[in-house]
């Protein structure tokens, strides 16, 4: 019988990444209603010294499958050792990060397993409700008390749509990070190691790794930050951007922007917040010549405080903002920067 919540962990260089630790949160959430255990599945060449990590943060159990041929993600061993995870222990949920890593291997996966997936949700939760669960058994699943709904964005971002899987197990679904939240970390937790071995052949690494390059980012990623400046399509341009950037760096924020002004090319596309680019959950979001379309405010609804500057008054936006500017953001960015930046002079002046 198909039992727990599978969390997969990304890794890289043998640190675990965030997104990870982000589903662990979610699946302890989850699991409230499920009442099972929440497994976290870590692969790598030697990883063992973050298991830890995984317990702290609210895994009850580690699966941890070590090999040589799992040091560099490629897609056929992770496949492989997955698949036999899933094999042997029969998970009724799995959860990937909707990273570059889970897009790749998930669909892999649930085609060998020969089970459903739901990609890039934003929304997770069991179903409780009558009419949910009428549903459920309508369409075939026997227990709908397990039953998983998942919401993703669709046509193009403009409608959610809540999607579930009732026939087959596990019940797989691919997340965004920084959708979810961690849970706060608690160093006294512990947890049981299950180290599990997979037969690989030389066949089954079908590529040659070369070389691992590694890019040089100054920028931190959105996903992380905790202050961010965005910029819409009322910035005018590409130079409307002078502006923003002089405000995140008096801030010590990043920069962000809608899809408007990415798919201009006005800025790059991992600036983007919204369904289609980064969703985000800083402590200041600060939203310069941007309506709030739908498909924006998803992204960043969830950030601690917002502060919105539009010159229409009407603009969608308001509505989420905890702090709203009704101006010309080309007359108040640049005095916000200023006032700033005399604000931070007098802190080192002091």
């Amino acid at each position: 019988m198909s039992k727990d919540i599978f969390v997969v962990i990304e890794q890289r260089n043998n640190k675990v990444q965030g997104v990870g630790l982000e589903l662990i949160g979610e699946a302890t959430r989850l699991n409230a209603d499920l009442k099972e255990q929440v497994v976290a599945v870590l692969l790598g060449g030697d990883v063992k010294g973050e298991v830890d990590k995984l317990y702290h943060y609210g895994a009850d159990k580690v699966i941890l499958v070590e090999d040589p041929m799992l040091k560099d993600f490629a897609t056929e061993p992770y496949t492989k050792a997955l698949t036999a995870v899933c094999k042997e222990f029969e998970p009724e949920i799995m959860l990937f990060g909707a990273s570059s890593i889970g897009r790749d291997v998930a669909p892999r996966l649930a085609s060998r397993i020969k089970t459903g997936l739901v990609a890039d949700c934003t929304g997770l939760r069991m179903a409780k409700e009558q009419e949910e669960l009428d549903r459920e058994v309508a369409c075939g699943c026997t227990d709908p008390e397990r039953a998983l709904l998942m919401t993703r964005p669709t046509f193009g971002g403009n409608l959610m749509a809540t999607l579930m899987c009732p026939r087959t197990k596990p019940q797989m679904a691919t997340v965004r990070p920084g959708v979810m939240k961690k849970i706060a970390k608690d160093t006294t937790r512990k947890g049981e190691l299950i180290e599990f071995k997979v037969d690989f052949v030389p066949e089954d690494m079908n590529i040659e790794i070369l070389e691992v390059v590694k890019s040089e980012k100054k920028a931190v990623d959105l996903t992380e930050a905790k202050l961010i400046v965005s910029g819409g399509r009322g910035v005018g341009g590409p130079e409307g951007f002078g502006i923003i950037r002089d405000l995140a760096k008096a801030l010590g924020a990043e920069v962000g922007s809608s899809r408007a002004c990415v798919d201009a090319g006005w800025i790059e596309k991992d600036r983007q917040v919204g369904q289609t680019g980064k969703t985000v959950r800083p402590d200041l979001y600060v939203a310069c010549g941007i309506s709030g379309a739908i498909q924006h405010v998803a992204g960043m609804e969830n950030s601690g405080f917002i502060v919105a500057i539009n010159k229409n008054e009407a603009a969608p936006i308001f509505q989420v903002a905890d702090l709203g500017i009704v101006a010309d953001l080309k007359v108040i960015v640049p005095k916000l920067t200023e006032a700033v930046n005399k604000f931070n002079e007098s802190k080192t002046a002091q």
